[in-house]
């Protein structure tokens, strides 16, 4: 098993860049919420311990590495893109989006940026590198993945408070067995992704959208 290592950021490092950004975006599978990404340079005299895909990792140790990143990074990015838009134009194109508007939030600007996935960010014209599974490969990485998901998730609590029939503390909007029946009990609202499959068959079933 390939453990998270700084390799990629070494290698940049000795080819000359100085700032190099991890970038990764979360909420990908969800039927409800937004799609977050974001990007994080570290500084320099940090090294962070135990780093790891944000889904890998259980939500205290989330919190922890998220406290510890904000508390050793040069900057850090957020970008987030709602579920209207990912209807209009697609999960893949609002994961991208997201990833742009990340970069484009740091406050200073990357040498380079690695990202996770197999997909350059459109839009950038920064160097970048992209990485398969760079989440749990990539420090970097890794600590955009712990950004955003911790981000999503409190995103999603929030939404909890604001719809509490609909549980979106516990499930954070995946498509949980007991996400289905509360959105085949109550319908979807407006965080839900009508372009996602389970939500059509709600709405078609309350007569909301015809087949």
């Amino acid at each position: 098993m390939i453990a998270v290592s700084m390799r990629h950021e070494l290698k940049l490092k000795r080819q000359g860049a100085v700032l190099i950004a991890g970038v990764d975006e979360v909420g990908i599978g969800p039927l409800a919420g937004p799609v977050v990404a974001a990007a994080v340079i570290l500084r320099e005299d940090r090294k962070i311990k135990k780093l790891d895909d944000s889904k890998k990792l259980t939500s205290q140790n989330r919190e922890k590495l998220f406290s510890i990143i904000i508390d050793s990074s040069v900057s850090i990015g957020i970008g987030i893109v709602d579920s209207q838009i990912i209807d209009r134009i697609n999960i893949l194109q609002a994961s991208l989006k997201a990833m742009e508007a990340a970069v484009n939030a740091l406050s200073i600007k990357p040498d380079h940026i690695l990202v996770d996935g197999i997909r350059k960010i459109p839009g950038i014209s920064i160097p970048q590198t992209s990485i398969k599974y760079g989440d749990s490969i990539s420090s970097a990485i890794a600590m955009a993945s712990i950004i955003a998901k911790v981000t999503r998730d409190r995103l999603m609590e929030n939404y909890h408070r604001i719809y509490p029939h609909y549980e979106f503390s516990n499930h954070k909007g995946y498509g949980t067995k007991r996400h289905i029946k509360l959105l085949k009990k109550y319908g979807p609202i407006s965080i839900h992704r009508h372009s996602y499959q389970p939500v059509i068959e709600c709405l078609i079933a309350k007569g909301l959208i015809f087949a």
